[in-house]
């Protein structure tokens, strides 16, 4: 048993500040769910600006330089008050000793190694016991081991022929109706401008027995959709089957997911191009219930760039795999991310993702600008893009990326869509005060790709909740937002026993894997 002597209270209080992707908000709720058993008091906080906290735990980003800034400021701003603050996450496990000796204000900078056990960390923390900051380690060079790790203890679920439905070590931070759910961690890819598989490790795929679990764990606590997240998602399976991804892991996983009772929406984000395969798609596109939705990481256009990334693809096979996908799915939502001012990038090279962009019509574009990282092979590149030139770049392509993303949102309108109602907030339409139900259509991904905003019969908008899938049709578009007239409430209002069998689906406890 852990000793409490030196806490100041009996149930000392924890706040979690999470910056980054939804991966590190898997991270938070896991580390809250092992900090709550331990008996601390957990909160979210936003900028861990919480007077009562005794400790605040900064979940660190390290995607990109700015991402960068913003934690070293979350760190700062945490460490303001009396509570003492706590480094982890991405930054803390990539530098470690040197982001200690340069952020005094941190207590203790901890590595993914430290998760595990973390409550006894942060009592040594409180007791002023000095901790050795984490001395960072090229995970590519260690055996797999993923940062996530399920109890083994086994106890009877709800789940009609998923009787071993583990105990979930989660505990959630908010009420929102979509939550992220891991995949997997790690990433064997080694694009020359990315340092993630430097201290994310290897590619290691979660057990699918987990993954369902904790869909089910997420829908008995108020989750209509999941977020499936991971490094590089089209590789899951390829160290769980002898046929490697190809052996239909993951499209065997998303029936299970949808057949999980109460959940209404699966969605799966991070899809590398050169990995994705005809029957994943047709899984995305046609699976009752699994949004069809194509978050494909294309990063550039123009194949001479895509070398240099270490990539594969060109226009012309990214324009290919997109008519693949609409001619399952003309309504298909497809997202993608860009990297501009690459070093060697030409203005034919930056023409070529323009044409790219105009002609494959994406519903939605995240644009960045190249930044040096360490450890990366890009690094030591030359023929660099001055700085001052990226942000012109970014520029350009951000416009014509919106301009694209906007006309894709006004042709949607006269269809129909499901939407998944999220919240309520002010209406800037109505009268001062009058509030509208929010959410997202299958085609729009959480946070990053517009919202449906709610109109109709007042009877029909005064019942609903959060989590309700609501059925209408697209009446406006406000820029890439789209205005929906509600119809009516959906039948399909989450997955029962016998849905199995309409997705194509074997129960795990029934052996499919």
């Amino acid at each position: 048993m852990i000793d409490r002597s030196p806490r100041s209270r009996e149930h000392p209080k924890v706040a979690l500040v999470t910056l980054g992707c939804a991966r590190n908000d898997v991270d938070s709720e896991e580390l809250a769910g092992r900090l709550a058993a331990e008996g601390w008091d957990v909160a979210a906080s936003a900028d861990g600006a919480d007077g009562d906290a005794d400790v605040v735990v900064v979940n660190t980003c390290t995607f990109v330089e700015q991402a960068k800034k913003d934690s070293v400021d979350a760190v700062l701003a945490a460490g303001g008050g009396d509570a003492k603050v706590v480094a982890v996450g991405c930054m803390a496990e990539r530098y470690g000793a040197e982001l200690a000796e340069a952020l005094p204000e941190a207590a203790a900078v901890l590595g993914f190694d430290h998760y595990g056990d973390l409550p006894s960390r942060l009592d040594d923390v409180l007791a002023g016991r000095p901790l050795a900051s984490h001395t960072p380690t090229d995970r590519r060079t260690l055996l797999p081991i993923s940062p996530v790790k399920r109890p083994e203890a086994v106890e009877r679920g709800s789940i009609p022929g998923h009787e071993w439905l583990p105990e979930v070590s989660r505990r959630r931070l908010d009420d929102a109706p979509v939550a992220p759910l891991k995949l997997a961690s790690g990433c064997d890819r080694r694009c020359s401008f990315c340092a993630i598989p430097s201290f994310r490790g290897a590619f290691v795929s979660r057990d699918p027995r987990d993954v369902v679990a904790e869909a089910a764990w997420l829908a008995d606590h108020g989750v209509a959709e999941v977020l499936l997240v991971s490094e590089n998602s089209t590789s899951y399976g390829k160290d769980i089957d002898a046929r490697g991804a190809a052996g239909g892991a993951l499209e065997r996983l998303l029936g299970e997911l949808a057949a999980v009772p109460g959940m209404r929406r699966v969605r799966v984000s991070y899809l590398q191009p050169a990995e994705v395969r005809p029957p994943l798609l047709r899984a995305i596109a046609a699976t009752p219930r699994v949004a069809s939705y194509f978050d494909l990481s294309f990063q550039h256009a123009s194949a001479p760039v895509l070398r240099r990334m270490r990539r594969f693809g060109s226009r012309e096979t990214f324009l290919a795999l997109c008519r693949e996908i609409r001619a399952l799915d003309p309504e298909a939502g497809i997202r993608s991310n860009v990297i501009v001012g690459f070093p060697g990038e030409t203005e034919d090279d930056l023409a070529e993702l323009e044409a790219f962009l105009a002609e494959a019509e994406l519903d939605a574009v995240g644009v960045f600008g190249y930044s040096d990282e360490d450890g990366t092979e890009a690094l030591d590149l030359p023929d660099k893009v001055d700085a001052g030139e990226i942000a012109v770049r970014v520029e350009r392509i951000t416009r014509l990326a919106e301009h694209v993303a906007e006309d894709r949102a006004a042709r949607r309108v006269g269809t129909t869509v499901e939407v998944l109602v999220e919240r309520r907030e002010a209406d800037d339409d109505t009268d001062e005060g009058a509030e509208c139900w929010v959410g997202r259509a299958a085609h729009q991904g959480p946070e990053v790709d517009g919202e449906c905003r709610l109109v109709g019969a007042a009877d029909l908008l005064d019942g609903l909740a959060p989590g309700v899938l609501v059925s209408g049709r697209v009446v406006d578009a406000e820029g890439i937002d789209l205005v929906v007239e509600a119809l009516a409430v959906a039948h399909d209002t989450g997955a029962d026993a016998d849905d199995a069998q309409h997705v194509g689906a074997t129960p795990v406890g029934a052996g499919a894997w």
